[in-house]
């Protein structure tokens, strides 16, 4: 493994790996601190992790988070943010922030925008101005935040036409290679991203171009878009190990527990997602088990925390009727109590998958994390058993 530091502002160190497409640990380098890898990153996307105060995450042990390009240009500007000093002070988090280009939210806005070589042409979903993101302003508004990684422009494509896949991929490509450009930062780590959807020969493709431009780290995108969980793990596994091993991976927006797991098996380093923080605001919360609706009646008199053997601070000091309680009453503590817990949980799986890794106790973690985990519903059930060939303590039910 790496002994000394990389060189760049972003850089990766591996302590521990088997190989490409295998679990791994390593230690990411940022300008505002090192990260433990495999992370992953509460998501912050107007400057704030919903519910959460910096206090709040910095209690939890959070070591990076993800804000969003796209919203922060709307509202209040990227050059506003500056002018008070970068992202890091304006939101009073002192520890590495990765931001996204806002290309997914852009290309999200269907009706909204129009796309070409040049860039994508869009009307805001605030008040239906009209805007031009390019690869140049896109890295200019990026640079204006501050944060310590940033993304390309790029194009999410609808995953399963694979002639238009194959034309956005094109356009990332030419993307990719007008923002290494433009990005004139040097205290700031530009991401390329990978594209391709479901088809392996364009994955590869991809993978290939990007590599060849000698990005200090590759993200994957354009999964968790609505393909089968059999195909997301299918390209993973196809992917990662065409990637440098010494360049960290960002798998983006992809973080139940489950995909974290599974992410983790195959060589993902960093994930974010709006996940726990979405459930925790409707009354769901994460165990070891699987998810808890806090919402059903059979936890109105149940004095038991979310989970017994948690050491964060709501499951220290208040009981599921409590918590059911403020669900109910719409109180907004309960968002607050709840998004505590599920980000602590989304943060103790990943600390506990990186020890595993360095103690070469992978696999009897990854067997023991099945033999409990409930997937939420019937149907992801089926895919997951399909996709990662295992069974599941739900399947002898």
């Amino acid at each position: 493994m790496n002994a000394e530091r990389p060189q760049g502002p972003v850089a990766l160190t591996l302590i521990e790996s088997s190989g490409p497409g295998a679990p791994r640990a390593g230690m990411l380098h940022t300008p505002h601190g090192d990260v433990p890898t495999p992370i992953f990153c509460p998501v912050g996307t107007q400057a704030a992790v919903k519910a959460l105060a910096p206090r709040d995450l910095l209690a939890l042990d959070a070591p990076m988070i993800l804000a969003n390009n796209y919203h922060l240009y709307l509202r209040p500007g990227s050059e506003l943010i500056a002018r008070m000093g970068g992202l890091h002070r304006f939101m009073g988090w002192p520890r590495p922030i990765l931001t996204d280009s806002g290309g997914f939210q852009v290309f999200s806005l269907q009706g909204l925008r129009k796309v070409d070589d040049g860039g994508v042409t869009f009307r805001s979903h605030i008040d239906g101005s009209e805007h031009r993101f390019t690869p140049e302003t896109v890295v200019r508004s990026q640079e204006a935040l501050g944060a310590d990684i940033a993304m390309v422009l790029d194009e999410c494509a609808e995953p399963h036409d694979k002639d238009y896949v194959r034309e956005a991929m094109r356009r990332t490509h030419l993307w990719a290679e007008r923002c290494l450009r433009a990005h004139t930062r040097q205290d700031q780590g530009l991401f390329g991203i990978v594209q391709g959807g479901i088809f392996a020969d364009l994955r590869a493709e991809s993978a290939r171009v990007l590599t060849g431009l000698g990005f200090p780290g590759y993200a994957i995108g354009g999964l968790s878009v609505g393909e089968s969980k059999v195909d997301m793990l299918r390209i993973l596994d196809h992917v990662t190990p065409l990637l440098p091993e010494d360049k960290p991976r960002y798998l983006m927006g992809v973080g139940s527990p489950e995909d974290l797991v599974e992410g983790i098996a195959r060589g993902i380093d960093v994930f974010d997602c709006v996940l726990p923080t979405r459930l925790a605001r409707n009354g769901a919360v994460l165990t070891p088990s699987g998810r808890l609706n806090l919402r059903n009646a059979q936890y109105a008199e149940d004095p038991r925390p979310i989970q017994e053997d948690c050491g964060c601070y709501t499951c220290q000091h208040f009981g599921r009727a409590y918590l059911r309680h403020l669900v109910i009453a719409k109180e907004i503590l309960g968002l607050q109590l709840n998004s505590i817990h599920n980000v602590h949980f989304m943060l103790d799986l990943v600390r506990r998958a990186r020890a595993a890794v360095l103690a070469g106790e992978w696999e009897a973690f990854r067997t023991a994390f099945w033999e409990r985990y409930v997937v939420a519903d019937a149907a992801a059930r089926q895919a997951n058993r399909e996709a990662w060939g295992c069974r599941t303590r739900a399947d002898a039910r």
